[in-house]
């Protein structure tokens, strides 16, 4: 048999995990936020209270972190890591974590290994250009800076956080540079993905979308 994957790119906040899970659950397929991998591997960094400058530390780490997907969960070392992975203190340091280039390297072997004998909805900002190049769909989600930090200043105080829209939108612009001039596997849209902006549009109407073209793609996904 053989299995397939979607791809899934987009710049922070653009709302590409959202939408991954919601095409996951739709078509049936195992959804695997790659972006959260860097988030739990950041986790395990600073919870070993290791030197954040100590690059062959946080390498020898990327090559042995027990990460996992199961029940719409990502575990780390055996243990749920939904809500730690997104504190504030991984989104400040989870960028320079995952611009390492063994540590991608590491990440992206593990990303495959996890995929294997299985029909995947992947996201990340990699997934298509390097993880899966010959992923059977590609797309590429994003949107205006603006509306991504207020997006995230949105998720960051409905879990009961305050969040500042100026210090939101600085991180965010401070994260797609890195991402987009890193040298290794830098964030660029794959020349065959699908470019979809959600700026102005909401979850449903970017799914719909999304859909729209899985379900013309020759048929060969259903899409419930």
């Amino acid at each position: 048999m053989q299995y397939k994957v979607i791809a899934i790119d987009g710049p922070a906040g653009a709302g590409k995990s959202t939408i991954a899970k919601l095409v996951a659950d739709k078509i049936n397929y195992t959804y695997i936020d790659s972006g959260a991998m860097y988030r739990a591997l950041t986790l395990k960094v600073l919870e070993s209270s290791m030197d954040l400058q100590d690059k062959e530390a946080i390498i020898g780490i990327s090559e042995i972190v027990d990460i996992d997907f199961k029940e719409k969960s990502i575990y780390l070392d055996g243990e749920v890591v939904d809500k730690q992975i997104r504190e504030e203190r991984i989104n400040k340091n989870v960028s320079y974590i995952s611009a390492i280039p063994e540590v991608r390297r590491n990440i992206v072997q593990l990303q495959r290994r996890i995929s294997q004998g299985k029909n995947v909805v992947m996201d990340g900002r990699d997934v298509g250009t390097v993880i899966f190049p010959n992923a059977f769909l590609k797309f590429f989600i994003t949107a205006s800076l603006e509306e991504r930090a207020k997006r995230r200043c949105t998720e960051i105080e409905d879990n009961g956080t305050q969040a500042d829209l100026h210090d939101i939108k600085s991180q965010i612009e401070k994260r797609d540079y890195i991402d987009t001039n890193r040298e290794d596997s830098p964030l660029i849209q794959a020349e065959d993905a699908i470019l979809i902006d959600s700026s102005g549009k909401s979850i449903e109407e970017v799914l719909k979308e999304v859909l729209t073209y899985i379900a013309s793609n020759g048929g060969k996904i259903d899409v419930v």
